[in-house]
Order: structure tokens, then sequence, then C-alpha cells
């Protein structure tokens, strides 16, 4: 919709899919965001799932739940179809920004039925199968790392890097722990992203209970954000405080943007949207990729930042808290590295990424 007036910004209605993880949802909503601030009106297709809830807070537009599920059912697939062809057909956008994943199929299937044009985001190092499959319906893909442009079967691929939340760099240094830890300690950050990581929990606890009680890293202290499954926040709390470990343990941390500034590393999974952030906030980092991720997509994110000299990597079966333990003693003891890490890191950001992102979903509109 326009406003009339000859030559007026053109004023959208844009539609954004970014449901199912945060992985998918924080660069839609950064991007949603950033259309919004041009005056677009922005509404946000979400699946519906309670594990949104916590990854949704942030946004204070409009919301349409299509139903959305994982897996292959094709009642469930036809259902939420259904439901999002007549939210379209009654709120129609000029052009819809898909970022992948199952919440993705439904929005984008519909869209192609309506001609509505459409913009698919890939956020990982190697398309996802349901990216591939979707890019054949897109005016345009837009694509995080270097590679994978073959696969899409969409004649328009841009790299446009993954949209951050660029909000977490006006959020203050963690509280306590900005300055106060001793010239030779460490502070470390552990994610294993927005639904944890029962893995890395248990693991790199035990590494870090293991060198400060071995007196290995003196002024250690620890942000650890574990997720809330299967009990592991109380578990992990509990290792730290018997440990005698300086630790600030939540199952969800709206503050990662201050966990960023005050960590010398962090220790996290290798999902796009921890890769792209960390860069954004040039900090080094030991990655233990998702071992069941589709397409080993972690492992190919995290060679990327590893390649540049950013990163350590490290196979799930391979991190074992000795391990861990000894390559924390390393790095602390080798502040030479983690200089050289971070400034790789901060060569490999796109704070940009949000504005092109835009840039090429408003240039997709008929």
């Amino acid at each position: 919709m326009a406003d009339g007036t000859p030559g007026a910004p053109r004023h959208l209605r844009i539609a954004v899919a970014c449901g199912g993880t945060g992985g998918h949802t924080f660069p839609g909503l950064a991007t949603g965001r950033e259309l919004a601030s041009r005056g677009h009106a922005v509404e946000v297709l979400a699946a519906g799932r309670s594990i949104e809830a916590s990854t949704l807070k942030g946004w204070d537009g409009p919301v349409f739940r299509t139903g959305a599920r994982p897996g292959k059912n094709p009642v469930a697939i036809v259902r939420a179809l259904l439901r999002t062809i007549r939210h379209f057909r009654a709120e129609r956008p000029d052009v819809l920004l898909a970022m992948g994943s199952y919440a993705s199929l439904p929005p984008v299937l519909a869209a192609r039925l309506l001609g509505v044009p459409v913009v698919l985001h890939e956020a990982n190092a190697v398309p996802g199968k349901s990216n591939v499959f979707l890019s054949r319906f897109a005016s345009a893909v837009a694509t995080s790392f270097p590679g994978g442009e073959g696969e899409f079967r969409s004649g328009k691929v841009v790299r446009t890097g993954l949209p951050v939340r660029l909000e977490l760099l006006d959020q203050p240094p963690f509280g306590g722990f900005a300055g106060s830890a001793a010239d030779d300690g460490l502070t470390v950050f552990v994610t294993g992203g927005s639904q944890g990581a029962v893995p890395l929990n248990d693991r790199v606890s035990a590494a870090l209970a293991e060198v400060v009680q071995s007196g290995r890293i003196p002024g250690l202290r620890v942000i650890h954000q574990t997720g809330d499954r299967l009990g592991t926040f109380e578990a992990t709390r509990s290792r730290y405080e018997e440990a005698g470990v300086t630790a600030s343990v939540s199952p969800f941390l709206a503050e990662m943007g201050g966990a960023f500034k005050v960590a010398d590393l962090v220790i996290a999974r290798a999902g796009a949207a921890t890769c792209a952030e960390i860069c954004l906030f040039g900090v080094p980092s030991i990655l233990v990729p998702l071992p069941i991720a589709v397409r080993d997509h972690q492992y190919l994110n995290a060679r990327h930042l590893a390649d540049a000299g950013a990163a350590v990597v490290v196979r799930q079966d391979a991190c074992t808290p000795e391990w861990l333990a000894g390559t924390l003693a390393e790095l602390a003891a080798d502040r030479a590295r983690l200089a050289s890490m971070r400034a790789a890191a901060l060569a490999l950001a796109a704070p940009d990424a949000t504005s092109k992102l835009a840039d090429l979903v408003v240039g997709s509109a008929h």
C-alpha cells in the first residue's frame, strides 16, 4: 500500500515467517524491526508452539500463529497451509520473508498459491532440505555464509549475512562481571542456544569445576545459560556451588549482549545465530557443534570461524571434561592468542546484514 503522494516512499505490508527455535526467530525479528522502522506494516508468522514464548517476548507487533509443526504429517501440514491461506486472503502481504525451518513451509506455499513474492533466508553454511525445496518458490534467496549457492533453485541468490539483534549492543555489561576479575582470570560465557544443550552443560560445568578446584585458572568466573530441559539448570548450578565456582546460572538469559561484552571466551553450540553474535561482539570461542544437526550444518558453521582463526572446534564425542579443562587453561595462559581470535571474529562480523536483508525484501515486492 502506498500513500498516493507522487515520489513518496511505498509502505508495504510484510509478513515474516520466523517460528520455531531462536536461531530462526531472532534474525527474523531483527529484520522485522528494521522494516517497521522504515514505515512498513510488519506481521510475524509463528508456529504457535510453547517453545516460541521466550523468543517472541521482544516483539511488540502483530503475530499470527499458523499451527505448523515439525515432521511430515500431511494432515498437520494441510491444516496449517489452509489456515495461512485464509489469513493471507484477509490480510494479504505485499511480500513474505521466510527464515527457514518447518515454520516457513505453510507460509511459503500459501504465498506461492496467492501470488505473493517470497524472499527466503538461509542461516547456515549448508542449506537445509526445506530451504532447498522452498527455494523454487522464491523470488530471491539470502544467505549468511559463503558457498552453497548452487543448491538453490532460485535464480537470485544474495549473500546478506545473518541479521543479529543489534539491540544487544546497547545492553550494559552483565551485572557484577565487568572489570572485577583477576588480571590472570577468565570470564567464560556458556550457552547451548535458546533451548540449551544438556551434554554441553554437563561437560563444561565439570571442566570448569575442575579448573577452579585445581587452581589452574585463578579468578575464573562463569555465566551459563542452561536451558530448562531435564532439570539441567538445577544440576549445573549445584555443581558450580559445590566446587566454589563464581557463576551466574539461568535457564534463559535475556541479557545476552551484556554477557558477550564481559566474556573473554564463549563455549557454545554452533547455530548460525550464535556464530553471528559471537562475531558481532568479537569474542573468542570454543564451539561444540550439535552432532545430530541436519547435514552437519553446525560443524560447517563452526569451521567458518575456525578457519579464520576465530574459534576452536571440537566434536562432541571428543569434548571431554579433561579436554576442556586443558584447553581452557592453555587459552587463559595465552592472552596473545585470545587477542588474535578476537580480531578474527570481528573481521567476520556482518553488522549491516539486517539492513541488506530488509533492502532485498522491499526490492522484491511487486
